[in-house]
């Protein structure tokens, strides 16, 4: 059966696209009788003219000698964003010559629903080609293919051992904005070490808590979300991972946003405004992000929150480096606990 020589492949897990590229290519070498030669393109909105162009000349060219080319569209959306240019990547899609072939590779965020561009994934699937998600698993998924893939290496896991590796590297963080692009990648590179410790030994729990270091996504949202519930230690823990990697100023920004939305919110929903106006008002366009807005507005009262929102202002200045406030970093870290535990603090009930 002659396989197609389009394929698009979309989604948030890298390690999973990349061996569905090595796959498509070795089916097509084997079907022509030759290796491929890979041929990279990556997109870019100022310059997509001559990139299409130079992707036509690639793969509308028929091949005579040895294999033909595999050409990889990476970032798609930036080569379509002006008319005349879709129509022109469109077209070259109807070009493959024989023995050449294109896969559009799009890195999309987690929890995205459909591809984008979703013209080209159309036109690749009316092509007979074909159109594939790579979701990066979680939780369970995660570790039942840390143990598929234990098993593609003839490696013995004792139990727990899969869920303990898919804990260690974020895999049960349920917040959408985790980076979860390299988690299956990371997940076989650690049980590479794994083997080389363990040898032909089952590697048991006690073995990856050892080894692999605890690499939770540090998720802005799943920080702001935890002091809007008044869950304390769990904005505590945010916190000290956050502050590792995310500068002073930007944490400031979105707890500032946070309360700022928690009291427009609360103020909104006490004068009977609907949901959706609210989110309007305040910008905010998911139903999902208001449910959890509403749900967290019930669990402060005004008078908290504008409290909450003076502490922010001395914590700005603080940072700020104003004369007579400056602090050293570890002054300024426990500024920042305290401020969450002075504030998010309390029973997190809903208040009157």
């Amino acid at each position: 059966m002659t396989i197609s020589p389009l394929a698009f492949f979309w989604g948030d897990d890298e390690l999973l696209a990349s061996r569905a590229i090595d796959r498509f290519e070795a089916d097509l070498a084997t079907e022509s009788g030759a290796p491929m030669e890979r041929w990279m393109l990556r997109g870019n909105r100022n310059a997509a003219s001559g990139l299409i162009a130079d992707l036509h000349e690639r793969v509308a060219t028929p091949v005579m000698f040895g294999g033909g080319t595999l050409a990889i569209v990476l970032n798609p959306g930036a080569l379509v964003v002006k008319g005349d240019d879709r129509d022109a990547f469109l077209t070259v899609m109807t070009l493959v010559a024989p023995g050449n072939a294109l896969v559009i590779l799009e890195s999309s965020r987690s929890g995205a629903k459909s591809p984008t561009p979703k013209r080209l994934a159309d036109a690749v699937a009316a092509g007979g080609g074909t159109v594939r998600q790579f979701k990066s698993p979680r939780e369970g998924a995660l570790a039942g293919w840390i143990e598929a893939e234990a098993r593609d290496r003839d490696l013995q896991l004792a139990p727990g051992t899969a869920k303990t590796l898919a804990e260690r590297i974020g895999g049960f963080v349920r917040e959408a904005d985790a980076e979860r692009t390299q988690q299956t990648r990371i997940a076989a590179m650690e049980l590479d070490k794994l083997a080389l410790y363990r040898g032909e030994a089952p590697i048991t729990p006690d073995d990856v808590r050892a080894l692999v270091a605890e690499a939770v996504p540090g998720s802005v949202w799943a920080f702001t979300d935890a002091v809007g519930e008044r869950r304390v230690e769990r904005a505590l823990g945010w916190l000290d991972r956050l502050l590792e990697t995310t500068p002073e100023p930007v944490l400031l920004a979105v707890l500032h946003r946070r309360i700022r939305e928690l009291i427009e919110t609360g103020d909104r929903l006490g004068l009977g405004e609907r949901l959706p106006a609210i989110g309007k008002a305040i910008g905010v366009n998911s139903e999902y992000r208001m449910e959890k807005l509403r749900e967290q507005a019930k669990a402060w009262t005004t008078s908290e929150l504008v409290t909450a929102l003076d502490g922010l202002v001395e914590l700005d200045v603080m940072v700020k480096g104003v004369p007579g406030a400056e602090r050293i970093d570890a002054q300024r870290r426990l500024a920042f606990s305290l401020w969450v535990m002075d504030h998010a603090g309390g029973d997190g009930r809903p208040r009157a």
